[in-house]
């Protein structure tokens, strides 16, 4: 049997990056769909992986796309014939969707069932994992399960709560290997500036370093449940190597607000968070999730994957990663 082929969209991002190296590392082919209209540079954070075109034994690919084109999906995928595919295509910042409704739903909603449809119209024999998220519980109380009755509050949440039933139901209705990994907040210092974690450690750096005084945040109340990201894809990974097509929460069963994070990450690097943290309105959202907090005892006891970073060492994790990055741009 040949090597494993995977196709993920999303490649660029900070989940489709951990994912292209882990699958690498695995002896994968593996095909990444990039938005011809990304800014340049967008691929930096597969700069360590990507290798020159013409480079022999090159295993990874980048075509140009987007899953709002039905017809390109349908092409590529029959073209690729993908083993595994990992849907992360979407517009992900909760609070960022509230401005661009329309758009999230596009792309995080419509463009999950464009791929699923495209997977079936090709009539390859694919397995899928759908990146869902904690947003789909909204204000259902914590800590969250598989079982959990889902309350999004924001259009993404409501976006990503589309993707999730439409890849059950190309599961039950066309016998589809589909699976959604109902991801809690995870991070590294591959996550976006705009997200408020690696805002946080992004400013201590530079803080710190002298370049700023303080930072602005919105409410500081809000408990999330706070992960590594490359352990996250390894789970993601997991999911599509079992016998049956299942859906799982991928959390710590660990939840920290974020005035505590903000508090840890300060204190890695000897300050004080409230000598440079203020609030800021325009940053609340307007419905609020106050509490996400994930019960992985379902993934735990049936794959046996496990979080082994917490929410402080992450944080000091990221701080350091900011640290150096700031260092080597300095030089």
């Amino acid at each position: 049997m040949g090597a494993k082929v995977a196709l993920i969209t999303g490649i660029t991002g900070q989940d489709g990056s951990y994912l292209a190296e882990l699958l690498l590392g695995k002896g994968y082919e593996v095909h990444g769909i990039v938005r011809r209209s990304s800014h340049i540079g967008n691929t930096s954070r597969l700069d360590a992986i990507y290798q020159d075109p013409h480079e022999s034994g090159r295993r990874l690919f980048l075509h140009y796309g987007d899953v709002t084109d039905a017809g390109l999906m349908v092409n590529l995928i029959r073209d690729i014939t993908p083993t595994e595919v990992y849907n992360f295509a979407a517009q992900s910042h909760v609070r960022v969707s509230f401005d661009l409704p329309d758009y999230t739903a596009n792309v995080t909603a419509l463009g999950a069932i464009r791929l699923l449809e495209a997977i079936r119209a090709a009539r390859i024999d694919a397995r899928v994992f759908q990146a869902s998220t904690s947003e789909l519980y909204g204000t259902t109380p914590a800590p969250q399960s598989e079982l959990t009755p889902f309350h999004p509050r924001s259009p993404y949440g409501v976006a990503k709560l589309y993707a999730y039933w439409s890849a059950v139901n190309y599961r039950e209705a066309f016998d589809l290997f589909a699976c959604n990994g109902i991801a809690f907040n995870h991070e590294s210092p591959r996550r976006g500036e705009t997200f408020v974690t690696r805002k946080i450690t992004r400013a201590v750096a530079r803080i710190e370093a002298g370049l700023e005084k303080r930072v602005y945040l919105g409410n500081m109340q809000a408990v999330r449940d706070w992960g590594y990201a490359p352990e996250y894809v390894e789970a993601m990974w997991r999911m599509l190597q079992q016998d049956r097509p299942d859906d799982y929460v991928i959390a710590t069963g660990q939840g920290a607000s974020v005035e505590q994070f903000c508090a840890a990450a300060f204190a890695h690097a000897g300050m004080d968070w409230r000598d440079h943290v203020e609030y800021d309105a325009r940053y609340e959202r307007p419905a609020e999730v106050p509490h996400l907090i994930g019960d992985p005892s379902k993934i735990e006891a049936a794959i046996g994957w496990r979080a082994h970073t917490n929410w402080e060492a992450l944080a000091a994790l990221m701080v350091d990663a900011d640290r150096q990055a700031l260092a080597q741009n300095r030089e």
